[in-house]
């Protein structure tokens, strides 16, 4: 049975929280030192201890035989990005009920990955990396590092829709007019319906389609040659620089 913990409403926020199970924090570190490279996304537990950062740098490093220099950028790199998450805990935010656009475009190794659905904010037991390996397995993706960079992918949004929802809740702190502004609509928005249009996919996912853009929001996955692979890391390279 699918349960809702509510998001905060414009009278009665809830502290700041990735809307899923384990509130986990996506990580991306791309560090390059004397022409060597290592990028890498991953998900870090905040409640961890910042001990755990260097211990962590030191561990890739050893295990990627790349140059003692990069322990400290991995860690500076990772702990810039929880200093950033913990800055804005404790504060609140608040969406009312509410569904969210998500996009997957990514391409993993020789897996090109397209979608779009809707996701479901006020559902606190999601778990992208579930959804990713039903995903995987419903469209015969083998690749095993696929899975984890759609969840990585699908947390990323996650995480910038709760940032802007905290915004949301200060900017209406300060301006009265603006609260009840952002009340009326809250109020038009969960009037009626809406929700009985959507098709729900499991406890874990909360993904939502439309039933009218089942067809048009198709996954697509395609197998990209070695050539075509090539161009598109070029592209990319060119792009970075």
């Amino acid at each position: 049975m699918k349960t809702h913990v509510p998001w905060g409403t414009a009278k009665n926020p809830v502290k700041f929280r990735i809307p899923t199970a384990d509130n986990l924090v996506p990580m991306r570190v791309d560090v390059e030192i004397d022409g060597q490279r290592h990028r890498d996304a991953f998900v870090w537990n905040p409640s961890d201890p910042d001990s755990e950062v260097v211990l962590f740098a030191k561990r890739t490093v050893k295990d990627l035989k790349l140059p003692p220099a990069f322990v400290t950028q991995i860690a500076q790199s990772i702990q810039a990005q929880l200093t950033e998450f913990r800055s804005y805990e404790g504060q609140d935010m608040y969406t009312g009920e509410k569904v969210v656009p998500i996009k997957l475009d990514l391409r993993v190794n020789h897996t090109l990955i397209k979608d779009h659905f809707l996701w479901d904010l006020n559902n606190f037991e999601s778990d992208p990396e579930e959804f990713a390996k039903t995903f995987c397995k419903d469209l015969g993706i083998e690749d095993p590092e696929v899975g984890p960079a759609i969840g990585i992918a699908i947390r990323e949004q996650l995480y910038e829709i709760a940032v802007q929802n905290v915004t949301s809740a200060r900017e209406s702190r300060l301006n009265k007019k603006g609260r009840r502004a952002l009340e009326h609509i809250h109020a038009s928005k969960n009037s009626g319906n809406a929700v009985d249009l959507f098709k729900l996919f499991g406890n874990k996912s909360s993904v939502v389609r439309k039933r009218k853009e089942w067809d048009a929001y198709e996954p697509i996955v395609d197998l990209l040659s070695n050539e075509e692979v090539d161009a598109l890391e070029a592209k990319e390279e060119r792009s970075a620089r």
